[in-house]
């Protein structure tokens, strides 16, 4: 293996010029108190031995990184990426750098990212819990270190912090009503785990719904713990092939709705004249299935960059005992033909 050259320093530059470092320093800093020959000087010589300015040291030589960790369950699913997107186009703006963990839905993952985080040395760890996490231990070592902290999206209450997230009970109940306006009457739910709040939120949301319409509510047609294709289909199977079947399913992740249309392709049923299905997060795949899917459109990007603004605008300037706010971003009914009758 090759030997790796030794990073040119402003020591190197001193050296090469007979300056001291605290000048070359100086120089690269744009000082006042530096002549613009010696600026010059320092620049060319930087240019000749390839120098790279240390932003880190010199960020934490002033107390802080400009640098914000990002910790989120999936980057590869589009509404996650939509975030990290919206909170990058802020940070460049205010000059600062991200750094980007993906948990995988492990919790063991999730408490590896917040210790390399806050190793890092970053100004603040924005986050989006895994299916997995029901301790908030490694949440409040974050404080501990007094890191600021923005949870988003997935959230626990029982630690307080600044949030952002969407009205999860308002989405769901307004999903529900779409669906109750196309005609259906017998509405499953399928829902992620319990304990996290979102899910608490959205099924409460359809419960409201059903019995604001006068829909009954049927236990066996509310699942807990679907949160993939695969067990979106193998749940939908079952509940196809009972005696008293849903015509319609409301379901908390557009990947779970997939599941859905697959069990209907398999059962020989069509959507929407059969059974009618909606998801959430409006994922790039619900436009090109056949039937495209309907879904909850969360609005991501811009829950992304109200994240960002969040941090810039209040979080970074906290006073002690100042209040803790929670940020709603607006949800939208995307209609399309898996639930338009």
């Amino acid at each position: 293996m090759a030997k790796r050259e030794k990073r040119i320093t402003i020591y190197d530059l001193a050296k090469s010029l007979n300056i001291a470092p605290s000048s070359v320093s100086k120089a690269l800093n744009n000082s006042h108190a530096i002549s613009s020959k010696i600026k010059k000087m320092v620049e060319d010589k930087a240019k000749e031995l390839n120098y790279i300015h240390n932003t880190n040291a010199a960020n934490l030589r002033r107390g802080f990184s400009r640098i914000i960790g990002v910790i989120v369950p999936k980057i590869n699913e589009s509404f996650f990426a939509n975030i990290i997107a919206g909170i990058e186009k802020v940070c460049v703006q205010h000059q600062h750098s991200l750094i980007i963990c993906q948990t995988e839905e492990s919790l063991e993952k999730e408490v590896n990212a917040v210790q390399t985080l806050i190793r890092q040395n970053v100004d603040c760890i924005l986050i989006s819990l895994s299916l997995e996490t029901q301790s908030t231990a490694h949440l409040e070592e974050i404080k501990n270190n007094h890191i600021h902290f923005i949870q988003f999206d997935r959230i626990s209450p029982a630690i307080d912090s600044y949030t952002v997230v969407n009205d999860n009970e308002e989405a769901s109940y307004q999903a529900v009503v779409h669906l109750a306006k196309q005609g259906y009457q017998n509405i499953a739910y399928f829902g992620g785990p319990a304990h996290l709040n979102l899910y608490q939120e959205r099924k409460q949301g359809y419960k409201n719904a059903l019995k604001d319409f006068g829909l009954t509510f049927y236990e066996d047609f509310v699942k807990d713990e679907i949160i993939s294709t695969a067990s979106g289909k193998q749940e939908a199977l079952h509940l196809l092939q009972t005696d008293v079947k849903p015509d319609a399913f409301l379901c908390t992740s557009d990947y779970v709705s997939l599941g859905v249309l697959e069990a209907l392709q398999q059962l020989n049923l069509s959507s929407p004249k059969d059974v009618g299905i909606i998801g959430f997060a409006n994922e790039m795949f619900t436009q090109l299935v056949q039937p495209s899917l309907s879904s909850v459109n969360q609005f991501s990007y811009e829950m992304g960059e109200q994240i960002a603004e969040l941090y810039f605008s209040e979080v970074m300037k906290q006073k002690d005992n100042e209040e803790i706010k929670t940020i709603k971003v607006k949800t939208e009914i995307v209609q399309r033909a898996s639930s338009s009758r």
